[in-house]
């Protein structure tokens, strides 16, 4: 690919396919959002509409796999991009590499954000007496922001371990909610329960409303792009890390829809569970009793705390990998890397440091942290999409390892089509009446970045910034490796 070899190569075949399922992380993901899904469309959507957009995510992540075959490398998204652009290299390059900034950081700062909230749910229920408020959630993020640069900051081989360790947590803690939910309850509703309609979303138009719900499954499948990051780190990557995207989100699917029909079946009184401050959490204590509820909770903030390291890992990498073709700021910081334990490891409080900046409107507003990670979901499909749309444009794509034959073109074509959908339903509103507190935010916080990445480009970038960088042949390239 050009560059010389920085990264160690210590992530296998299971350790590439571990980042992406513990960012896409089915517990955190459905938890989080549930409750959203009971309101929009309620069990019709939440129960069919994860099968429907399972399969179209399958599609993103096979073109997606394609291209990491071809371009296995940290830079992943922004690097494909800039190889398969037929013009403007460096602009497509450049704008698919901020939206996948933004979004990464996004998503470490909501996943933290999420994990803060709900032990604090937890200890609330332990301790009755306890008043969670905004600020003590914001230091409760800080925290455990501080803890994850911690563990990225060691060993490339602790993080696998890490992301081994939370594979088997999401798994067991899956089998273990899954079959509590089965066994305890005395009744649960009806097979044709999964069929049932509900739209508090405040539109009358149903349709609309189920669409909405739909999100529930996108805003879980997310961050799959984590195993094209660790290409450069994985043993044969340009099989496992295509292997990897694939594995995430066929496993995710699977296991995922299972917990929903548990969750679903397990509802007691639809109404003031899917009114609840944390829905799902009202469904546990409803259905088991409040002392497996507050064990079970403990399952779900252990697999957000692994979500969000994994997430922090990604977006390590991205950084490392952008700034190594000099298109961030203060680029000769962020892409050096550690001698002792070979991780960049400034890219690593970078990624820290951004994700805390996007949760300190928190502190005092819930609409302003809402504006500042809304644009996580969107952001990463956007960047998800350029290099497949360039793809889908390039007739004389080369493929690696890793293919789809002659069915490249048309799963690619499916992907963007399902990438624009699904970005038009982030953007739009998502509640009514629509006042300062319901209104969706998505679209001005996306706008905010793309407007800062478009004067930065034509002020400076686009005449330095040309996109990846060669630094030789790949004799020369070997010369230069450190390992």
């Amino acid at each position: 690919m050009g560059y010389p070899r920085k990264l160690t190569r210590r992530f296998r075949a299971f350790d590439n396919f571990a980042i992406s399922f513990t960012i896409i992380n089915i517990l955190s993901g459905i938890f989080s959002s549930f409750g959203f899904g009971m309101n929009a469309g309620g069990p019709r959507i939440l129960v069919f509409g994860w099968i429907g957009v399972s399969v179209m995510v399958l599609f993103v992540g096979a073109s997606m796999a394609e291209i990491a075959s071809a371009y296995p490398t940290s830079g992943a998204l922004y690097f494909s991009a800039g190889k398969l652009a037929k013009r403007h290299k460096g602009a497509w390059s450049w704008y698919t590499g901020w939206l996948n900034f933004i979004g990464q950081v996004g998503g470490t700062a909501a996943t933290d954000f999420a994990a803060a909230t709900f032990i604090q749910s937890f200890v609330a229920l332990q301790w009755p007496s306890y008043e969670p408020t905004a600020q003590q959630t914001v230091g409760i993020t800080a925290v455990i922001l501080l803890i994850q640069a911690l563990a990225n900051t060691y060993t490339v081989r602790l993080v696998a371990i890490v992301n081994r360790i939370s594979v088997w947590w999401l798994l067991i803690g899956l089998v273990v909610i899954v079959a509590c939910l089965i066994t305890v309850p005395s009744e649960h509703q009806s097979a044709s329960f999964a069929t049932h309609f509900v739209n508090n979303t405040g539109f009358s138009n149903a349709v609309y409303a189920g669409m909405l719900g739909l999100l529930v499954t996108s805003w879980t499948f997310t961050g799959f792009d984590g195993s094209f990051h660790m290409s450069e780190e994985t043993v044969r990557a340009t099989v496992n890390a295509p292997r990897g995207i694939i594995r995430a989100i066929g496993c995710s699917a699977l296991t995922g829809l299972v917990l929903v029909l548990a969750l679903v079946y397990a509802i007691r009184d639809y109404a003031s569970e899917a009114a609840a401050s944390a829905p799902p959490v009202q469904i546990l204590i409803d259905a088991l009793g409040l002392t497996t509820a507050k064990l079970l909770l403990l399952l779900v903030i252990g697999a957000m705390l692994f979500c969000g390291l994994a997430n922090m890992t990604s977006n390590t990498r991205q950084i490392f990998a952008f700034s190594r073709d000099g298109a961030m700021p203060g680029s000769r910081l962020w892409h050096s890397v550690s001698d002792r334990t070979r991780t960049p490891v400034k890219a690593v409080w970078l990624a820290a440091a951004c994700a805390l900046v996007l949760v300190i409107p928190g502190w005092w507003s819930h609409v302003a942290f809402t504006a500042v990670v809304s644009v996580n979901v969107v952001g990463l499909f956007l960047a998800y999409g350029v290099p497949i749309f360039l793809r889908l444009r390039l007739k004389d794509f080369e493929p690696g390892p890793w293919h789809l034959g002659r069915f490249g073109r048309p799963v690619a074509f499916v992907a963007v089509a399902w990438i624009v959908i699904s970005n038009l339903l982030f953007m739009l509103p998502q509640a009514s009446p629509i006042t300062a507190e319901s209104f969706n935010y998505a679209p001005i916080a996306l706008g905010v970045v793309l407007l800062i990445a478009t004067v930065w480009w034509f002020a400076s970038a686009r005449r330095r910034f040309k996109g990846p960088v060669s630094y030789g042949s790949p004799d020369e390239v070997a010369a230069m490796d450190l390992i």
